[in-house]
Formats: C-alpha cells, structure tokens, sequence
C-alpha cells in the first residue's frame, strides 16, 4: 500500500539534473586556477625548517645487507635475529645431514614404511601367483574335461 504523498508529494526522478560539457569544463578550468593560487609564494617553501618533536622514521637495517667484514655496532634485537636466522641454518644444516633428534625418528619411520610396503608388495605378489595358479589349474582341467568329451 503506497504512503501518502504528504505536503511535499513524490517526485521520483524529477530531481535529476545532468550537467553539460560547458560546465565539466569551466569546472575543471576553475580547479586549475585555484590550484596555481595555492602554489607556494615566496622562498618559504624552500626553506627547510626543523621540528624538534617530530619523531623521524628509522629505516630498519635487513641482517644481509650488512657486510660481514665491517664492524657495525648491531642492536640487540639485529643481533637476536642474527643469531636466530644462524641457529636455524645450522639446525637445518644438521637434519639434512640426520643428526638431530627429529631427523632420526623421521628416518626410522621412513624405514618402517618401506619395510611394511615391501612386505605387503611380497604378499600381493603371492596372492597374484596363487590366483594365476588356480587360474591356470582351472584352464587345465577344462581343457581335459573338452578332451575327454570329443574322445
């Protein structure tokens, strides 16, 4: 059920209002004339003024930019990420090489599996021959019995 109109009424649409190429236009050229008014006058924008409370932006150091050979004074949280990234290699390092703790467990598994796959393989193999040799039983005895049907 629609509403009422009310004092004002409805005019879906009637607002509408297009604007010409004339006015984008004069638009566009008055933007430009207030932005050449607000270009800096003077030397003052040459001027570089220092704040003292305004708090510059580090720039952070990556661990392998800096040279091996310098002596840098690291930063204690540089020098725990250094420390971090060469206790990884190394510990990557030694898995490879299976002497940590993990890399012993992974390889005795890995063993495990080989050794359970190649038994069950050894069993399919088996299981295979034996259904080949009834197979073939089979085939045998039927020959005999079309044999012993034409003798």
């Amino acid at each position: 059920m629609p509403r009422g109109k009310g004092k004002r009424g409805v005019h879906k649409g009637k607002g509408r209002h297009f604007t010409n190429e004339e006015e984008l236009a004069a638009q566009v050229e008055k933007e430009q004339k207030q932005k050449e008014w607000r270009k800096a006058k003077g030397v003052s924008h040459l001027i570089e003024t220092s704040n003292p409370n305004r708090v510059a932006v580090k720039q952070a150091k990556k661990v392998n930019t800096l040279e091996a050979g310098a002596k840098v004074q690291l930063s204690r949280k540089e020098r725990e990420e250094l420390e971090k990234q060469q206790a990884k290699a190394h510990y990557q390092k030694m898995h490879m090489e299976g002497k940590t703790e993990e890399a012993r467990a992974d390889l005795a598994r890995l063993a495990l599996i080989r050794k359970q796959r190649e038994e069950a393989q050894k069993k399919r193999d088996q299981e295979k021959r034996e259904r080949d040799a009834a197979a073939k039983a089979a085939a045998d005895k039927l020959k005999e019995k079309k044999a012993a049907a034409k003798h």
